[in-house]
This record gives C-alpha cells, structure tokens and sequence, in this order.
C-alpha cells in the first residue's frame, strides 16, 4: 500500500519502488531505539529527522499531552487564546533574551521549520515597508542555504539541488560564501586529521565576500537569513568561530536585520540553548522548531524584535495577514513546555558536555578510513564527509549516493541514518549513553567499510 499510494519527501521513485529495497515500518519505540514490523531494535542516530531530543516515550512529554488530551486537542487560534501558548511564548522570550528586556517581545506560532522562516522574512519584509523604509526589500543568504520548502523559504535558501527546479517561483535573494572551511578556495593549509575549522589559513574572505554583497546593496538590504554555526542539509557545514559575530556586525552597520535559523540547531544540540548564545548574538528574528516539542508533534515559533514589530502597532491596514490553522495548537504547547522544564534540569547541561567529549573522542577513529576526508563536530552533531581522493578532496559524484549506501549498510548493524549528500551524520537523543554513542560510533564505521572493505580492519561493533 505504501508503495501505490504514498509519495515520500526527498526519495527518488527508482529506489523506493524497488523489490530489492527493504522498506522498514516503525511500529514502537523506547529510549534511544526504533523497532520494525519484525520487531528489530535500531539505534535512532538523527534523533528522527533531527527532532528528538529526550528519546522516544518520555514519560514527562507522555504525561503533559495525556493531560492536555483531556481539556482540549485543538482550538482557533484567530481572536482567541488558550491556556497554554502565553506560557510557552514568556517562556521563550525570556529564555533567549537571557535578561535583555530590550530584545524580542513577540512570538509567531506556526507548525515547522519552513512556516517559521516564512513568518520571518515576511514580518522583516513589511516592517521595512511600514516604517517608511520601502527601498529595503533585498535578503542576503549563505551559500548552499536550505531554509525549508514552501516559497519564500526557498527564496532564502541556496541549495540547486533542492530548488533548482523551482527558480521561476522565487524571488530573488543574493548569496555570499559559506564559511565552509574544508572546501574553502582560500583555505591555504594543507590537509591533516582534523577538523579543517582549527588548522585553517585564510583572511576571512567569507566575510569580505559579506562585506562586498552588502555593499552593494546599500540601503536597500531588508535582511541577511543564516542557519548560525551549523549548516544542516548543506551537509553539516560547521563554521569557524567567529564568523557568526562578524556578520551580526556587517549587517547592523548596513542597517538590515538579522534572521537565525535555528530550527536544527536550537535546544542545546550545539552545547548551549541557541546556537548564537556561542557567540554572543541578538538576532532580530529567530525561527525554531523541530525539537520545540522534543520531537513529538509539529510546531514551530519566530521570535522577533520590539523594533520590527513596533510598525505594525495601528489600524487595519497595519495587519500582519499571515498565520496557520494550527497556530498556537494546545497539545504542542504542553509537549513543549515539558520539554522545555527538562532542559532546565541542573544535571541535563552537565550530562550533556559529558557526552559531547565522548563523541568527539570516539569519533575520531574515522579517520583511518582512506575515504574520510573530514570530521567536523559541533556539541552532538556529527559530520563525516565521504571524498574520493582525501589528498585532493574530490568528491564522489552524488549521483553514486554514497552517503546513502553506507547509511542503508549502516542498517545491517542496528542503526537508522540519514546523509546529506556525501555527508554521513550522526546526531542522537541528547541524553545519549555513552553506551548507545559508542554502537553508534561503531554501527556507522562498520557501514563504512561494509561499502568500502578493507580486509586490514576488524570491525565487530556491539549489536
């Protein structure tokens, strides 16, 4: 039935159609596994498409939506108010203003990581044009950018891959160089075992590139939109520190505002709550959603500044005409905000470092493999980038999906994965064992040769 009538995101029809090709059914899961219709245990090593955070059936986020299953599931959001949506809104607030009464004021409920960046662009967008600053109307973005799907989140992104199709539906937006240290041309430093962010020699010309495109849109700039630290489907394109101040920085001068998109990184899977808290920025507009809810149901928040939103205080004509019809909605409201009382656990941070040192030890036995030609970490995100050539890093071409062979292999040895592109990535539960990190660890190397043998390793990873 499945393969008569469902069409699934991101997966080519040749593959899925396929009789050879095993189609997993997840029917349960507990903790840190999945189970099939055969009732086979996996490890969830992307955390369920970058969602979960606390694991499968936690009890606390069972309990919250259980409750709420007995007021209400869904209420309008339009000219009305619930129970629990101020609540997660103060919360929020006063969480990424850390004390900051001047910083964002409002909360934009929607349901995921596209609609989130939507609101953004388009609040950034009228704000501009409602404070007399009509002129400003151009976005910048960071190359190889992906944002989400729907229109504007696409006009924002940069990915050819998934919206070279559909350039004729976009408006236009500038891109800059990503700070994408291993690939970088103006990388001087030769290749070593290491993540190239700390062997790295250039000046900066990712900011200079910065510098160049928003001069030339001077005084015309509405906005520079940017994934901050981590580049996610770009293939976990892990920036060096610093970048993200700087251009927080340039774009103020230019007299832009600033859109995060923390919609992968928020919720501590950088090591801190947002990933801009690294570096000390105030965005003006911050999108988040995916693990908002700890990975249970969609929803997904824009925070903004008092200044954009101070246009929009009038009549009528002053409206925002944007929202969702699940805007608001309870039940992710109480998954939420249970979620979000587990974070503020004293022993939730110190457990979390722990296993942050854990994978960057652990992971550091990829490179023994001839075809690794980067690991890159940032707090429990792993990237591995697969090359044909490590001293040349050429590429495998991505018609070979190599990533994904070695992430299908990686099922032989219990583990669920994802790739992008040529980019193996490993980001499990945050309260990981260092049990289920190390048979990670072990299930993905283990793929790894099983795609590329070599009879001088022994690989027995713990099933």
């Amino acid at each position: 039935m499945d393969r008569q009538y469902i069409w699934h995101p991101f997966t080519p029809f040749d593959s899925w159609l396929s009789s050879q090709y095993d189609i997993l059914s997840i029917t349960r899961a507990q903790g840190a596994y999945l189970y099939d219709q055969q009732g086979r245990a996996y490890l969830d090593g992307n955390s369920s498409i970058w969602t979960n955070i606390h694991g499968h059936q936690c009890v606390e986020i069972n309990r919250a939506i259980i409750r709420q299953l007995g007021k209400v599931a869904h209420s309008s959001f339009l000219g009305l108010t619930n129970e629990l949506a101020p609540l997660l809104a103060k919360n929020l607030v006063t969480q990424a203003n850390r004390g900051d009464k001047n910083a964002f004021s409002k909360v934009i409920f929607s349901d995921d990581g596209s609609t989130a960046i939507e609101a953004a662009v388009k609040v950034v967008f009228q704000s501009h044009q409602l404070g007399k600053r009509a002129q400003r109307k151009k976005f910048i973005c960071l190359g190889g950018g992906y944002h989400g799907d729907t229109v504007g989140a696409m006009s924002v992104g940069q990915s050819s891959l998934f919206h070279g199709a559909y350039g004729a539906l976009l408006f236009p937006s500038t891109s800059v160089q990503s700070p994408y240290c291993y690939r970088c041309p103006y990388n001087r430093a030769k290749s070593q075992e290491a993540d190239a962010r700390l062997y790295r020699k250039c000046k900066w010309e990712c900011i200079g590139d910065l510098k160049k495109k928003l001069r030339s849109v001077s005084g015309q700039l509405a906005g520079v939109v940017m994934e901050p630290l981590v580049q996610g489907a770009a293939g976990m394109i892990m920036h060096p520190e610093g970048y993200l101040s700087q251009a927080a920085d340039l774009t103020r001068k230019q007299g832009g505002w600033l859109i995060l998109d923390e919609v992968m990184t928020g919720f501590y899977r950088t090591g801190q709550l947002f990933a801009h808290f690294h570096e000390d920025v105030r965005p003006d507009a911050l999108a988040l959603a995916k693990g908002l809810t700890g990975g249970y149901l969609p929803l997904a928040t824009t925070l903004v500044t008092e200044e954009l939103v101070a246009p929009f205080y009038g009549g009528v004509e002053r409206t925002f005409y944007h929202g969702h019809s699940y805007s608001g909605n309870q039940l992710g409201c109480a998954a939420a905000l249970a979620n979000l009382k587990l974070l503020d656990k004293p022993s939730f941070s110190v457990n979390l470092q722990k296993r942050i040192a854990e994978m960057s030890d652990l992971s550091s036995r990829f490179w023994e493999h001839p075809f690794v030609g980067d690991v890159r970490q940032c707090g429990l995100i792993l990237g591995v980038e697969l090359v044909r050539d490590r001293r040349t890093k050429e590429p495998f071409p991505w018609q070979d999906r190599i990533g994904w062979q070695v992430c299908e292999a990686a099922r032989k040895f219990g583990l669920l994965t994802r790739p992008s592109g040529n980019v193996l990535i490993l980001m499990p539960r945050l309260n990981v064992t260092c049990r289920e990190l190390r048979s990670m660890i072990e299930a993905l190397e283990a793929a790894l040769y099983d795609v590329f043998p070599n009879e001088n390793k022994n690989m027995k990873p713990d099933k």
